[in-house]
C-alpha cells in the first residue's frame, strides 16, 4: 500500500489550497480515508476524515466551514479543499488510511495503518 500526497506549498491567508492524496494497493471498500496534520513541536492530529463506506466525515473543530474533504477519481484518491487557511493551519500534512477505524475515531490516527509521506502546508499573513 502507497499513499502519495500532492498540492501542499505556501499560501496567504485569504487564499486557497487543495491538497490530493492518490492510493495505491488498496480500494475504498472499507477503508477510511483522512487527514492528519503536525507543526513542530506538536503531536499530531486528526484534521478530516471521511468513512468511505457510510459516508460519514468528520472535522476536527478548528477548520469546520473552511476545509472539505471528499473522495476524487474513480477509485483511491482522496482530496481536502483548505479554504481561508490560518497561520495556525502551517504544519505537515499527511494522508493516511485505514480498515478498521472506530468512530469517533482516535484524533491521534492509531487506528489509520497507511501513511502517506507528508507535504509541507505553510501559511503566511
Amino acid at each position: 500500500v502507497q499513499l502519495v500526497e500532492s498540492g501542499g506549498g505556501s499560501v496567504q491567508t485569504g487564499g486557497s489550497l487543495r491538497l490530493s492524496c492518490a492510493a495505491s494497493g488498496l480500494t475504498y471498500n472499507g477503508n477510511s480515508m483522512g487527514w492528519f496534520r503536525q507543526a513542530p513541536g506538536k503531536e499530531r492530529e486528526l484534521v478530516a476524515m471521511i468513512y468511505t463506506g457510510s459516508g460519514r466525515i468528520v472535522y476536527v473543530d478548528s477548520v469546520k466551514g473552511r476545509f472539505t474533504i471528499s473522495l476524487t477519481g474513480p477509485t483511491n484518491m482522496v482530496a481536502m479543499q483548505m479554504n481561508s487557511p490560518k497561520p495556525e493551519d502551517t504544519a505537515m500534512y499527511y494522508c493516511a488510511a485505514g480498515l478498521r477505524v472506530g468512530y469517533p475515531p482516535s484524533l491521534g490516527g492509531d487506528d489509520f495503518a497507511y501513511w502517506g509521506q507528508g507535504t509541507q502546508v505553510t501559511v503566511s499573513s
